[in-house]
């Protein structure tokens, strides 16, 4: 085929990022200030990051060689061998590893690495085709490729192939490798890469619904560092294409059969539900904010819009997981949010926060960002270990394991044979650091609580921003802003959700009571009062160095009511304190955690605990639980201590039972035996 490359491009890349900063074209009204000017310096994430580095990103390369991702390319290099591991897709496991060791040489500097990089590089270049195909499970033996690949090129790309995929996260790896580190070795491989693309898809070319979508993000960070507008434009043309496939039966209830489980069953502006498979998904949704903010295409917008609210209101957990049905990774119809079989898979958290991001870059309203921290806080990092090394790739809401109800506990594991998850834990980790300010003008936001150093500049002036606190255990924040000079700008602190009785931007989940406390601000000690849009409180003054903000949020425990069509949760109340949501566990509740009830009088203790769980806030109070006296085949009720800790630290003290809602009453006894469903772990 042949190979589309510009005059520039061939030139030297250097002068393209200049390029694409000349040209004026359509873009998200709010720009997110860049993780390479974000320094943390906090408690809570900073370690967390530190354990990235350290831990996860080296394990997660030694993985990859280990299970022969390496040798794949290697021997897709030397054009011989058999391809040597299980799923077409696992040249990304290598490319999703890459692109979270650039941001973090960002964090911390370290030559070691870099230099591994240099050299694995290296190999990825030597596996690519002359004209930029690069798909290990078909170059390695062309003539027996893949059987998912299909036997030529892209024939099998809507279902099974993944060659589009594999791009996709070689260009979020090669844009994250390039702004961290100023190198165009693997930047140069991904745009030989999508000039192929470019040159086989779009009118009058081949046409294609990307079966696992990236590939439209991707293409959208090669246009931002080019301005090379095949790239926008290609982009835009694989999300008008689902919707065209005649090979469905649109009756069919089926979501394989009628094209939902891919986002393919109608026109992407025609849809009105998250539906399918959860990551897939939720990538396309947020390509779809791309393409509409950088093309301005109405229809694009109303749609990912309309797509978002029905997410918020009818299929997302109060963890921020989704993806409730195992068949498939997928969505499940409104209000279907099972416990004993909630999927939630790891991944999905991960392309949560990329969507909801870039709903704010849209709109300016925090409650895109409340829902990005919930999954933060909550639902993402559940899906990593405290030791950096062990993964779920699907986060449960509840364990339960007695005579009557037989399930298998999880256990987190090192690695998957379809090891998605862990590889993209490893790149959003480190790219933190860029989802916590953002600019529009002389308006900046703060957006994340977390302590640290941010340097801009509003209207070409430097300000230093400086954030101290003990989020999200404690609710006192402290934001010093530091101008070069005195300057008038917007200081736009958010007014978190769960701090102004809103447990989620919908009526899907509400707090059982209202609170009465309310949020306070001060600048350099004195109260002030404040105008809010969209749920920023807006602090407009003329800034002098070392000005102080204080924000004091009310950090109260809160009991939460799903609404009453979510069948599992009637009469249930879960548990959360500032963003954290909480569960018990059997570790701290005598063996069990399924006979607690918490009624709704009752009232909890908050004390941080530094030795539990790498330094947890818990949760104590005395509750009814459930007693079964096998002995003499009776059944009572007793109080006892109760402790519950946050949900993302569970299942890291062994096996046993968890649970996240909790009855507030007895109302039945259950004598039927039953056994939940299997899960299988698959993409």
């Amino acid at each position: 085929m042949k190979r589309i490359l510009s005059s520039l491009l061939i030139a030297g890349l250097l002068s393209a990022p200049v390029l694409a900063q000349s040209v004026k074209r359509s873009d998200y009204p709010i720009q997110a200030v860049s993780f390479t000017q974000v320094k943390l310096a906090d408690n809570f994430w900073l370690p967390r990051l530190k354990t990235n580095t350290d831990v996860t990103i080296p394990a997660s390369f030694q993985r990859c060689e280990s299970t022969n991702r390496v040798k794949n390319f290697e021997m897709a290099a030397a054009r011989t061998g058999k391809f040597a591991t299980i799923f077409p897709f696992d040249d990304t496991d290598i490319y999703k590893t890459i692109e979270g060791a650039s941001y973090s040489l960002k964090l911390y500097p370290d030559e070691k690495l870099d230099g591994y990089m240099d050299e694995l590089i290296k190999k990825v270049a030597a596996a690519q085709e002359p004209d930029g195909y690069l798909y290990t499970a078909r170059t390695i033996d062309p003539a027996h490729p893949h059987p998912w690949s299909g036997p030529e090129r892209w024939v099998n790309e809507r279902e099974m192939s993944h060659e589009l995929y594999n791009s996709g996260h070689l260009y979020e790896a090669a844009v994250a490798h390039y702004e961290a580190t100023g190198k165009k070795s693997l930047l140069n491989i991904a745009l030989k890469n999508a000039d192929l693309v470019c040159s086989v898809f779009g009118p009058g070319k081949r046409g294609v619904a990307p079966g696992h979508e990236i590939v439209e993000m991707g293409l959208v960070k090669l246009y931002r560092v080019t301005g090379k507008p095949e790239y926008l434009s290609t982009a835009k043309f694989f999300i008008e294409e689902r919707g065209k496939y005649k090979g469905y039966d649109p009756k069919s209830p089926d979501p394989f059969r009628n094209g939902s489980y891919w986002q393919d069953a109608k026109p992407v502006v025609d849809q009105k539900e998250a539906e399918g498979h959860a990551v897939r998904a939720e990538y396309l949704y947020s390509a779809m904010a791309d393409v509409a903010a950088l093309t301005g295409d109405q229809k694009l917008l109303a749609a990912v819009d309309t797509i978002w609210q029905n997410m918020v209101s009818r299929k997302i957990y109060v963890t921020g997981g989704t993806g409730a049905i195992p068949g498939g990774e997928r969505f499940g119809g409104n209000y279907e949010l099972p416990n004993a079989t909630a999927y939630n898979e790891t991944c999905a958290a991960v392309a949560n926060v990329y969507w909801n991001q870039r709903m704010f870059l849209l709109h300016g309203d925090s409650k895109y960002v409340d829902v990005l921290e919930k999954v933060l806080y909550n639902g993402l990092i559940s899906g990593v270990g405290l030791d950096g090394k062990s993964f779920f790739y699907s986060n449960a809401m509840q364990i339960k394991n007695s005579a009557s109800f037989p399930q298998t506990e999880p256990v987190r594991a090192g690695w998957f044979d379809c090891s998605c998850c862990p590889t993209n834990m490893a790149r959003l980790m480190p790219s933190l650091p860029g989802y916590v300010y953002a600019q529009k003008g002389h308006d900046v936001y703060a957006n994340l609580f977390i302590s640290g150093t941010t340097d801009l500049k509003v209207n070409k002036k430097n300000v230093r921003i400086t954030q101290q606190n003990n989020y999200p255990w404690q609710g006192n924040l402290k934001f010093t802003v530091t101008p070069a000079t005195a300057m008038d700008f917007n200081l736009l602190v958010r007014l978190p959700g769960w701090a102004r009785n809103e447990a989620l931007p919908s009526d899907l989940y509400r707090f059982a009571t209202p609170s009465e406390q309310k949020v306070s601000i001060s600048v350099n000690g004195q109260p002030v009062t404040y105008s809010t849009r969209q749920g920023y409180a807006v602090l407009a003054r003329k800034w002098r160095k070392n000005d102080v903000v204080e924000v004091k949020l009310p950090m109260e425990v809160r009991q939460v009511v799903a609404h009453p069509s979510v069948q599992d949760n009637l009469g249930k109340v879960a548990l959360q304190r500032g963003p954290v949501v909480y569960c018990a566990e059997w570790k701290d509740n005598g063996g069990k955690a399924s006979n607690i009830m918490v009624p709704a009088a009752t009232t909890f203790t908050s004390a941080y605990q530094p030795e539990i769980l790498n330094g947890i806030m818990q949760l104590t109070a005395t509750v009814p639980v459930v007693l079964v006296d096998a002995a003499n085949n009776s059944i009572s009720t007793t109080r006892q201590t109760m402790t519950a800790i946050p949900y993302y630290a569970w299942a890291n003290r062994g096996k046993g039972e968890m649970t996240v809602w909790f009855p507030q009453k007895l109302t039945d006894v259950d004598l039927i035996s039953r056994k939940a469903p299997e899960v299988t772990v698959g993409k």
